[in-house]
């Protein structure tokens, strides 16, 4: 997880990096991430999970040489993304020789963004089925002290 000091995110650096642990924990290397993908990672963080989550404030072509990725893999929406990310996967390339790999996003997760959960999940709206299931109870939680202090 890249820290990108233009936003302002609701969750720590480290609490975001729990929670995306949390969420992965259960998935395998062998996560279908399509036929002829690389592995999901190469170092392991558990015995059951090949999956590394950390965070970096650097730039993210530092932290792939520090770790010896190859491969920066993203996921893509239907909202303009692509052109956005394609510019940073050009200048990764540059300056690294780091590539990038595009998943699209489900169609039907497709129109999920942090605004609109954030948008649901204040208004007491059920957000479960757009974020992971770990994540649902936190949102809840932060929302009810907003409200409760309003």
């Amino acid at each position: 997880m890249a820290v990108n000091a233009a936003k302002t995110p609701m969750f720590s650096e480290s609490e975001r990096v729990d929670i995306i642990r949390n969420a992965v924990k259960n998935l395998k290397d062998d996560f279908p991430v399509g036929k002829f993908a690389p592995p999901l990672c190469g170092a392991a963080q558990s015995p059951a999970c090949k999956i590394v989550v950390a965070s970096t404030d650097g730039l993210i072509t530092d932290y792939c040489k520090k770790v010896g990725a190859t491969v920066i893999v993203k996921g893509l929406r239907q909202n303009g993304d692509y052109e956005a990310e394609l510019g940073m996967a050009l200048v990764n390339r540059k300056l690294a020789g780091i590539e990038t790999m595009f998943l699209p996003a489900d169609p039907i997760l497709e129109h999920v963004s942090s605004s609109v959960v954030k948008d649901v999940a204040r208004h007491g709206g059920d957000v479960s089925g757009m974020v992971p299931d770990n994540v649902v109870p936190l949102l809840q939680n932060v929302f009810s002290k907003t409200s409760a202090i309003s």
